[in-house]
């Protein structure tokens, strides 16, 4: 077990981490005031590589304090498996024949609704795409997300208060949308077993809120958006580039892949293993791919990664405001603890307490799914959405205290669904 002074060591390196990323916007900045130290800022100022960094000064802090074998023994103690199967999801999800796929789909359900194409696109990107993850999990559905809206909404003629406005809505979304199921959004996935949530319950107690509220989220950001979308224009006598045709057997495979990978999600060798064989197949029709997003993918599961570690050591502190809080106190606790800390990490503690009423679970869970957005270390698929869409932002990133605002009307309707329905 780690000593009082690593905990606190831990406690106060997670505040520096949690203060790294609302001044990582800043950082990025000061890359293009000081171009001879351009390099380093640039670095500190990707919020993906925060937790990572300040993670890799606790192993060395622990190592100092307790010595090397503590310090391997308690990194080498962590469970991995969900930035491992993140990077796997993302990249997968990503591939140019899921995109085609999902593009296509979209592009036909939207020429079918009453509105005009773009606005139709749009809000099937912030609202169907998010209840699809409560399928193919809350990872995948923010990328493919993320790569619909950003040449549509996260442009530079867009103003930054909307596309943040979008920004907050698209991560709240993927976090309560993932709540028809119980398994595709990690802070359910931490409590389901323990408590007996099937999917069947999911549906019934949070499903149908969220879905409400997911509607009306995405129906705001798209009516506030309407003015800045476009419809593509129509080319006249337009003829489709066979180079650019997708063979319905490539796309099948790479859906079979992502729905093993999915299926497999808590067994980390297997869905690496299928994801060896994805690279493979890759490799081989390579004429019908586009350039893998696996450095995007491995910077989301390095932030990961270090939040597993960094979090890990937060126990001490986290569980007994859990513990001590009433139902209603702790739904309102849980939104505001999630802003600082993993939503998984905090619904696993919720579970570790013993004799926790079923009303206290509900409030816990709940709390912790609406406040899914706030942040970007909220919720497991935020960051993969930062390093998607953080282009289209002023600097190139995405602002912490931008992000917060943005998320907190949708985070209030989100509030307002699951606790008052």
């Amino acid at each position: 077990m780690p000593s009082h002074t690593i905990e606190l060591i831990a406690a106060a390196l997670f505040a520096v981490a949690l203060a790294h990323t609302f001044a990582a916007k800043q950082l990025e900045r000061l890359s293009h005031r000081f171009p001879r130290h351009a390099g380093l800022f640039h670095l500190l100022g990707e919020v993906e590589v925060v937790f990572g960094f300040w993670a890799i000064v606790l192993v060395f802090s622990m190592a100092a304090v307790g010595g090397s074998n503590q310090a391997l023994a308690y990194a080498e103690s962590r469970q991995y498996t969900e930035p491992l199967f993140v990077f796997v999801v993302m990249v997968i999800a990503a591939s140019r024949p899921i995109l085609h796929a999902v593009m296509a789909s979209v592009d036909m359900i939207a020429r079918r609704l009453p509105l005009r194409t773009s606005l139709a696109s749009a809000w099937l990107g912030l609202a169907g795409v998010p209840i699809l993850g409560s399928l193919i999990t809350e990872p995948a559905a923010m990328t493919i997300a993320a790569l619909m809206l950003a040449p549509q909404v996260f442009r530079s003629e867009v103003p930054e208060r909307i596309k943040y406005l979008a920004l907050g809505v698209l991560f709240v979304n993927v976090s309560i949308g993932g709540t028809l199921t119980s398994f595709a959004a990690p802070p359910v996935l931490m409590v389901a077993s323990a408590w007996q949530w099937d999917s069947m319950f999911m549906l019934t107690h949070f499903g149908w809120k969220a879905a409400l509220a997911v509607v009306f989220n995405a129906s705001l950001a798209t009516f506030l958006l309407r003015t800045h979308l476009q419809d593509a224009p129509v080319k006249p006598n337009h003829k489709p580039d066979p180079a650019a045709q997708m063979p319905p057997l490539v796309i099948a495979v790479h859906l079979a892949f992502l729905a093993a990978v999915v299926v497999l999600a808590h067994h980390p060798v297997a869905f690496l293993g299928l994801f060896l064989m994805f690279l493979g197949f890759v490799q081989a029709y390579e004429r019908h791919q586009n350039p893998l997003i696996v450095k995007e993918a491995l910077l989301v599961a390095f932030f990961l990664a270090g939040l597993v570690v960094l979090g890990g050591l937060q126990q001490w502190w986290l569980q007994p405001i859990v513990s001590s809080m009433p139902p209603r106190v702790l739904f309102f606790g849980a939104t505001a603890l999630t802003a600082v800390t993993d939503n998984a990490a905090l619904t696993y503690l919720g579970s570790l307490i013993a004799g926790i009423s079923d009303e206290a679970k509900y409030s816990l869970v709940a709390g912790a799914v609406a406040g899914g957005g706030l942040t970007v270390i909220a919720n497991a698929p935020n960051p993969a959405g930062v390093a998607l869409l953080k282009r289209g932002f002023a600097d190139e990133s995405v602002g912490a205290g931008g992000l917060l605002l943005g998320a907190i009307v949708p985070t209030v309707v989100a509030m307002a669904a699951l606790m008052l329905l």
